[in-house]
């Protein structure tokens, strides 16, 4: 699964690495170590602008935990921050935005907890980071849903909201013992049929959901720290020595 994530790049440097052709620099949020549910996150999606005729690569802000256009209320959020890839296509949450509004989640990397045992007792759960071995982004694979507070009037600034959710995969064998589950990373290659709108073909659309070969992640474990939202550090994702380790257990 993917509970937590890092997300400090600039959005300039996201638009230059995802051919991004729309982005409103005061749509910018700050960098951060501890992204949680229902917080703020980079998203980049083709769409149709308003007056347009054809889809355009967009850099947005999204909030992270999907709520269906149906739902009375944007409650179960923290709930719906991943969506199953083996069952996105038939699940009424997810079925409409995977069929036509798919995004990407460029980020530095993911959190992940593995429960921990010191001296044969349970010594709490070790967080590591995931990220891409190169250096480089790790393009999430994401959907997006529209939802609108029927208590405000449609022009109301605040009555629309957009988020998004996770598409998540077998963990590979490096994560496996870790978590049985990983968010699903698309490489360059697949960026543009991923992102497409108009291919809405079930069976198309299913062949995407494949993670590129084992060998592009790279994991290490930090500190405890980052359970916390209320910390928010670059430290967060700073590997532990063994003299932390040491420490800490």
């Amino acid at each position: 699964m993917c509970g937590r994530f890092a997300s400090s790049s600039r959005p300039e440097d996201i638009v230059e690495v995802f051919g991004v052709e729309q982005w409103d620099p005061a749509e910018t949020i700050a960098p951060s170590w501890n992204v949680a549910p229902t917080d703020p996150a980079y998203a980049v999606l083709d769409r149709v602008p308003r007056g347009g005729t054809a889809p355009v690569r967009q850099l947005r802000v999204l909030r992270w935990g999907l709520v269906p256009a149906w739902a009375r209320s944007p409650e179960g959020a923290v709930k719906m921050i991943n969506a199953r890839a083996d069952t996105v296509h038939e699940k009424p949450a997810y079925r409409q935005a995977f069929a036509s509004r798919r995004c990407l989640l460029p980020v530095d990397g993911y959190y992940e907890w593995q429960s921990a045992t010191a001296a044969g007792r349970r010594a709490g759960k070790q967080p590591y980071f995931v990220s891409r071995a190169d250096g480089g982004p790790l393009a999430l694979a994401g959907l997006y849903e529209f939802w609108r507070d029927r208590a405000l009037p449609p022009d109301h600034p605040d009555a629309w909201r957009v988020t998004c959710t996770v598409v998540t995969t077998e963990a590979e064998p490096l994560l496996a013992p870790i978590h049985e589950r990983m968010p699903l990373f698309l490489d360059p290659g697949a960026f543009d049929a991923w992102l497409d709108p108009a291919l809405d073909d079930p069976r198309a659309l299913r062949a995407l959901l494949v993670p590129p070969p084992p060998g592009a992640l790279r994991v290490h474990p930090v500190g405890e720290a980052v359970g916390s939202i209320r910390n928010n550090r670059p430290e967060l994702v700073r590997e532990l020595t063994d003299e932390d380790r040491t420490t800490l257990f």
